[in-house]
């Protein structure tokens, strides 16, 4: 378990599914302004940020090539982490093709699986959601073909300009590939990452449990002392949450 101290007045920044890319490139750029802007106001107190995922609609590393566009959002993380603070990435299922670019052109390290933080005394289970819980065995099985190195090897052969063109188009069609769920609430006893959360506390205690993927900002008690949080997304909720070291708090965009 990774610890993170940080002092008073300072504060953790978690947000995830910005889906920059969609649906075309005029909305995703009134989106993208406003994430800009809003990391450039926390940058003032922000300990750590933590995106979980999915912060574009496709994104898929070419040996030399990046999709492009996002320059924005690229070049304030940049920023934020030349300044010395820490950004932590993890990947969603929209964005599973990331191999160093991050790592190396934006120092932020990149995590595929959920990670085990303690930040000051309160501990976190942090992740993108996706393929996590009971069910959607369609995704489970398509996401192992996606991250297949001989599939990928396949796909990077794919003149970018066709790969990104038909990886675009099917993260907007399909379902199955996208991810994609109806933005309702199922329920707790339905909702998986709920369920899943409640399996990880039997054996071992989490204060909070920070997901992303299903689009709906969620606080969800799941015990006396331990709470699972969607973080929602940034394309109708423009919602996020803040730890000031004592308390996880949602939080929406004031725009």
């Amino acid at each position: 378990m990774k610890t993170i101290s940080f002092p008073e007045g300072e504060k953790i920044y978690f947000a995830s599914d910005n889906h920059l890319g969609a649906p075309d490139m005029a909305q995703s750029l009134e989106r993208e302004k406003k994430f800009v802007s809003w990391l450039d106001e926390i940058k003032q107190d922000a300990a750590a940020i933590f995106l979980l995922g999915d912060l574009f609609d496709f994104w898929f590393e070419y040996k030399t090539v990046v999709p492009k566009g996002f320059t924005r959002t690229l070049g304030k993380l940049a920023e934020i982490t030349d300044s010395g603070i820490p950004v932590y990435y993890f990947v969603g299922n929209h964005d599973l093709w990331m191999n160093g670019y991050f790592e190396q052109e934006l120092n932020i390290p990149v995590f595929h699986k959920p990670q085990q933080y303690l930040l000051n005394d309160t501990s976190f289970f942090v992740g993108h959601g996706d393929g996590l819980g009971p069910g959607d065995k369609g995704y489970k099985r398509m996401k192992k073909v996606f991250t297949n190195p001989l599939a990928k090897w396949c796909y990077r052969w794919l003149h970018p300009d066709l790969g990104v063109r038909l990886a675009q188009y099917f993260s907007l069609k399909n379902k199955l590939i996208s991810g994609d769920e109806d933005v309702k609430f199922l329920g707790e006893e339905k909702e998986w990452l709920v369920q899943y959360s409640k399996r990880k506390l039997e054996k071992q205690h989490y204060d909070y449990f920070v997901f992303g993927h299903r689009h709906l900002p969620m606080e969800i008690p799941l015990n006396e002392s331990s709470t699972y949080i969607n973080l929602g997304d940034w394309i109708s909720y423009f919602t996020y949450a803040v730890f000031d070291g004592k308390k996880l708090r949602l939080h929406k965009l004031q725009t």
